[in-house]
């Protein structure tokens, strides 16, 4: 599917424009169109289809099903539910407020929202083929671990405090509905035209205030995309010292990349002598806790709930790359 977004960018940018694949600028702006097309048809997608199945969505039955559990089987099953869900963070933005809105404990909300951009199908099956089930197992475990510690670490803090008004008010009314639901029956089902009429409102809602947001964190992504100097990387961590993995957790921040797009990098970066953990934790920062991520991020979240989640993910990544690196 996501190749028809390549094949446009590669047919507006070289074939229309007639810029070259061969220059900064050419390759900066295909990696522009081909990203914020794609984003911009998985939220739409996303959005309208998260909310058809939330129109009806039984508060009490799922609260109640989670309630019954253990906390740590919560966590587990966001992380897991996050690991199946090809999305970025961006359009992770929808299931966030699809949780929230359920009234959702905030934990496992966020075991979701930290694992969904690491990990999906597509990136599993490519790390597979490239670099073997052992590095394929550890990225994974990785994932879900950072997503679980993270979610239970923010429930203990009630980090619902922190949410943007939107974000609160949904979460806030989720709590209320599903109090009020504990005594009612199951609501009648909704009509396919009922679904339709409010999956459209939700769409229109939460597209036109994050468009923009994707185009400014695609934009940055592209820029550092096409006029960062390949190799250069390579030729400053390759040594392994205790110093190369924050460095490269750090140098991951401003750039931008899915957990499908990285994996090749990270081939190149194990190919090129870098340690596999200090590969890890660029990678990882890369995907999770770059800037454009958390422009985006903003539009749920205040900045104290930002900067926590941000230290939570710094500090994961440069554990885990200090650890893999002495193993």
């Amino acid at each position: 599917m996501f190749v028809w977004f390549s094949i446009f960018a590669d047919w507006l940018v070289y074939e229309v424009l007639g810029l070259s694949n061969q220059t900064q600028f050419g390759t900066a702006l295909h990696f522009f169109v081909e990203d914020t097309t794609k984003i911009f048809t998985l939220l739409i997608v996303m959005i309208y289809a998260i909310g058809w199945l939330r129109a009806s969505l039984n508060v009490e039955r799922v609260r109640g099903y989670l309630a019954g559990k253990p906390k740590f089987v919560g966590y587990t099953l966001g992380s897991g539910f996050g690991a199946i869900t090809p999305f970025c963070s961006c359009s992770s933005i929808p299931v966030f407020l699809g949780f929230t809105s359920a009234g959702i404990p905030i934990g496992i909300t966020m075991a979701f929202l930290l694992t969904s951009p690491l990990i999906n199908e597509v990136a599993i099956l490519l790390l597979f083929s490239l670099l073997g089930w052992e590095v394929t197992l550890i990225y994974v475990a990785t994932g879900m671990a950072i997503g679980m510690i993270g979610g239970a670490v923010l429930d203990l803090l009630r980090a619902e405090r922190w949410l943007q008004p939107l974000a609160a008010k949904a979460y806030g009314m989720g709590q209320k509905q599903a109090v009020q639901q504990a005594h009612l029956t199951d609501a009648p089902a909704l009509t396919w035209l009922q679904r339709h009429q409010f999956a459209k409102s939700e769409t229109s809602e939460i597209f036109s205030r994050v468009w923009k947001w994707v185009i400014v964190g695609v934009g940055l992504g592209a820029a550092l995309h096409g006029f960062v100097p390949a190799g250069w990387l390579e030729s400053h961590l390759g040594e392994g010292q205790w110093w190369s993995v924050p460095v490269a957790t750090l140098m991951g921040i401003p750039l931008y990349a899915n957990a499908t797009g990285v994996i090749p990098v990270m081939e190149s970066l194990l190919l090129q002598g870098v340690p596999l953990g200090t590969t890890m934790a660029f990678c990882m920062s890369t995907v999770a806790a770059s800037f454009p991520e958390f422009i985006m991020l903003k539009q749920v979240m205040q900045w104290k709930l930002l900067a926590l989640l941000f230290s939570l993910l710094l500090l994961s990544f440069t554990v885990l790359g200090w650890v893999l690196n002495l193993l």
